[in-house]
């Protein structure tokens, strides 16, 4: 068993080499941020498996990589970069990793919640341009959190509103429960939340499940958090929403295009919080994610 590590930026190639262990099997390390899709076969062809952290892999092209069999993907979120039934029908497995980043992701969805809800950004925006902006803010304890699906991000996410003195509510696709958690029907959690933290995986029946219809029945003036993926939200609705005022405002982790283009409007509406796709970017995220691609890799 061989593998090649096929876009190791932003410091994974450094994580890499620190959580490696000699039982590992061996792995050709790329430091690489984009691949076209043209060079997958020549680059991953003789490889047994794959470590993907943010490369597009289309069916066609990966069909053609000569001995691969497994693609291990740095993240739950693999739908946004491959299809991975098709893959499977071309003898090539995806693994996901789940479970590394709950901690780093919802601290970072408490983060933008409280920023949100303090106008940071606006009066950071304001201030390094030389104006003394103040914005009225808007207290969270003893306000109700919903939080769109419920797995181990959103558990931690629960956890911490609810020692900091919110109500938190949760719906689900499946049944589920939790300590200091109500669950609720959908049309419920939207019409009662204030803030509506997104927490779905994003696959063929949830793309586009915050629709028009469901965000104009969010409750008037919530907050709306995005940690997820872009493409779980109707951008053109959210934009709206944010436009007429019904939606406080949006903060966001991710977008339906990433890196988000320059001059995209979402950075020109003052009711928006924006980060990069970093919720889950912190040394002990990184360490862990990692080490559990490895540890796919030496059970295959």
């Amino acid at each position: 068993m061989k593998g090649l590590f096929l876009d190791a930026v932003d410091d994974l190639a450094a994580v890499f080499h620190r959580v490696s262990r000699p039982t590992d099997p061996p792995v050709t390390v790329q430091e690489r941020a984009e691949i076209p899709a043209d060079e997958l076969p020549a680059l991953c062809s003789g490889y047994d498996f794959v470590l993907n952290d943010h490369t597009q892999m289309p069916t066609a092209a990966m069909k053609q990589c000569v001995g691969l069999k497994h693609i291990i993907f740095l993240g739950t979120g693999a739908r946004s970069y491959m299809h991975p039934e098709e893959l499977e029908a071309e003898g090539i497995k995806v693994h996901i990793i789940k479970g590394y980043g709950d901690t780093a992701v919802a601290e970072h969805s408490i983060a933008l919640m409280w920023a949100a809800a303090r106008g940071v950004a606006a009066m950071d925006r304001g201030m390094r341009e030389g104006n003394w902006v103040r914005t009225e803010g808007m207290e969270l304890t003893g306000k109700t959190l919903g939080l769109l699906g419920f797995g181990g991000i959103a558990a931690e996410v629960g956890r911490i509103a609810s020692g900091s003195g919110m109500r938190v509510l949760a719906w689900n696709r499946s049944p589920k429960t939790a300590p200091g958690v109500t669950f609720v029907d959908l049309d419920t959690l939207l019409a009662e939340s204030q803030v509506l933290s997104v927490h779905l995986l994003l696959n063929d029946e949830t793309r586009g499940f915050l629709s028009a219809e469901r965000l104009a029945k969010l409750r008037s003036g919530a907050i709306l958090v995005n940690t997820a993926r872009g493409a779980l939200v109707d951008e053109a609705a959210m934009i709206a929403a944010l436009r007429s005022g019904r939606l406080r405002h949006a903060a966001l982790d991710v977008f339906d295009t990433e890196p988000l283009p320059a001059g995209h409007v979402l950075t020109t509406l003052p009711n928006v919080t924006l980060t990069a796709h970093s919720a889950f970017r912190t040394p002990e995220a990184s360490d862990k994610l990692i080490r559990m691609a490895l540890d796919i890799a030496c059970g295959l």
